[in-house]
């Protein structure tokens, strides 16, 4: 059987155990599409500042990066999503899904995945007031 506590993403106290569970839970977490722009965005100007720091000789100023991009995303998860960013609980998981999902983004399957966890949360949901 499952420990409950690892199957409730949710929960401030739960333990993801496995990155497809991660993947749910982040997908859940990013369901409003203008948390996925900001997401997108910073990402996107993170990647752009990094090669023009790498092809400049400037490599050391790299932290950019990620100062870029996480500007954008945890201001899309405290003002728009309202709530606590994965990458707190999960630093190298999301930061890996951060790329997962603009890759979904830009080949259109990112909605679907939306709804597939939202469908599989609703099903769960409405099985456990069974």
């Amino acid at each position: 059987m499952k420990n409950p506590v690892a199957t409730a993403p949710g929960s401030d106290n739960a333990i993801i155990t496995s990155y497809s569970e991660f993947w749910d839970f982040y997908v859940q977490e990013h369901s409003l599409p203008l948390t996925r722009l900001l997401h997108f965005i910073g990402t996107s100007l993170g990647i752009i500042l990094l090669v023009w720091f790498i092809a400049r000789g400037t490599w050391y100023y790299f932290p950019v990066f990620f100062i870029v991009g996480y500007a954008f995303a945890w201001f899309a998860h405290f003002f728009v999503e309202k709530n606590k960013p994965a990458s707190f609980k999960y630093p190298f998981w999301s930061f890996i899904s951060d790329f997962k999902m603009m890759w979904y983004m830009i080949t259109g399957r990112m909605s679907g995945e939306v709804e597939r966890v939202s469908n599989r949360n609703f099903t769960a949901e409405t099985q456990r007031i069974k």
